[in-house]
């Protein structure tokens, strides 16, 4: 944190706000943030329940509780190029003028800048990210009105809210399967953060918070237009993904049809626009996805089709997993087999054996995302597709270690070192240059399990 964020700061207090997305452990108030705060200061949360909504966003508690969210997110520069450090700078000056005028209502966001995330399916997902200080701003109002919405909404919704995740959804879903509703309403719906209608959701949401100074804001951040090439192209629908307060809008839209589905006593789970409807027959699901089909309608969404279905529930992907009938007829989950095709696709980026890059580095690159990838799909019960996983990478490091060794007398002496026998010291580095065929067989004898848990290789089982 910069000197002069500090001085104007004094000493911050620390502050808990009990949400999801919008709260987080901080061990240290050491972290920039606003210069000034409005002039009532105190809980952000007991002035909510005055209606003071706004105000409660900008009191200094709740702005450096946001801050310190914002700077651990990270993230890119907004239209403004400035980056969280420069940021700060700005804001030691201007955010007096920025607190008056969001107060006044006279407040007008910047522009979202354009970009382009590649999928694995090789189309495109677009992102809108703001700058740094709308992203602070539209934090410090989750903070203030995700407490007060979220209890409202569908216990069916498990997308980025306070204490779910997408393994609660699985979860509800392998139990909606295990007790017979062996059939499944998937709806996907077509670029559903691009579609949002503007005016339904604000409608929508007057109907939760009571608050003309937040709807007027929140509008402006729906209308403040979006960077793309250098040209600010004005957007009348859509709430770009990138803001803080995207998923929560989300969810304030589709809880409509969660609460109808509710009604019916429907079996579903949903995350995010992603939604599942459980039941016993194809006849039942057909009538569902009418139903359905008329609920988006109403909300001017989208259905995609193609992309939607009604079918048997057994190896239909949900979240990346799918489902299996165990001995038994227990249903347990599985990573779904697009899933695993993207993790080979993204390990054999981060093991080219053309980069070179010593073995340390390509476990450095390798552990964050085996690690993040076997902490999500730690669910799945396939013990034997989590061996084989293993060794297919194992089998990589070792052609790669082998072409680092290159020269037959290298991989000779190298593998004496380690400990071989003569004889596969030899005939493995007879067979020096084919470095995939020969780093199986023979060279596992060498280049063991424990060699590679030694280089803090991370196990799938």
């Amino acid at each position: 944190m910069s000197k002069a964020m500090r001085q104007m700061l004094g000493q911050p207090g620390r502050a808990s706000v009990a949400s999801g997305e919008a709260a987080s452990d901080l061990a240290s108030d050491e972290a920039c943030g606003p210069p000034l705060e409005h002039s009532r200061t105190g809980s952000a949360k007991q002035m909510a329940g005055t209606g003071g909504l706004l105000e409660a966003a900008l009191t200094r508690q709740n702005l450096q509780t946001a801050w310190k969210r914002v700077k651990a997110n990270k993230g890119a520069a907004g239209v403004d190029g400035l980056n969280i450090e420069q940021t700060s700078q700005v804001l030691c000056t201007s955010w007096p003028e920025i607190c008056q005028a969001l107060l006044a209502g006279r407040y007008r966001p910047s522009p979202v800048r354009k970009v382009l995330i590649p999928k694995p399916d090789g189309s495109q997902r677009e992102l809108g990210i703001p700058t740094v200080t709308d992203r602070l701003i539209q934090q410090a109002l989750l903070q203030v009105l995700q407490p007060l919405i979220d209890p409202t909404f569908s216990d069916h919704s498990h997308g980025f809210r306070p204490g779910r995740r997408a393994h609660d959804a699985v979860k509800a879903a392998r139990a909606y399967v295990q007790s017979g509703k062996r059939v499944v309403v998937d709806v996907d719906l077509a670029k559903f953060f691009d579609r949002v209608n503007h005016d339904i959701l604000i409608d929508r949401l007057k109907r939760r918070i009571d608050d003309a100074g937040v709807i007027r804001l929140i509008r402006a951040y729906l209308n403040a237009g979006i960077m793309d090439g250098g040209v600010v192209v004005d957007r009348h629908l859509g709430t770009p993904q990138g803001g803080p307060l995207s998923p929560l809008l989300a969810n304030v839209l589709l809880d409509e049809v969660d609460k109808a589905l509710q009604v019916r006593g429907y079996s579903f789970a949903r995350y995010a626009d992603d939604c599942n409807v459980y039941v016993g027959s194809i006849k039942a699901g057909e009538r569902v996805m009418c139903y359905l089909r008329k609920l988006y309608t109403g909300l001017k969404l989208q259905i995609n089709e193609v992309k939607s279905a009604v079918t048997s529930a057994f190896g239909r992907k949900f979240l990346g997993y799918e489902l299996w009938v165990a001995k038994g007829r227990e249903v347990k989950c599985a990573v779904a087999y697009k899933a695993l095709d993207n993790f080979k696709a993204r390990i054999r980026q981060l093991t080219r054996r053309s980069g070179g890059r010593s073995m340390a580095q390509v476990v450095e690159k390798l552990r964050p995302y085996v690690l993040g990838w076997k902490a999500y799909f730690g669910m799945a019960q396939t013990p034997r597709v989590w061996r084989e996983l293993d060794e297919w990478l194992r089998h990589r490091l070792r052609a790669i270690q082998l072409k680092h060794w290159k020269r037959s007398r290298a991989i000779y002496r190298e593998l004496k070192a380690l400990g071989a026998k003569e004889n596969v010291a030899r005939q493995v580095a007879g067979n020096s240059r084919r470095w995939w065929r020969n780093s199986d067989r023979l060279l596992k004898t060498v280049l063991t399990i424990a060699y590679f848990d030694g280089l803090a290789v991370p196990r799938l089982s």
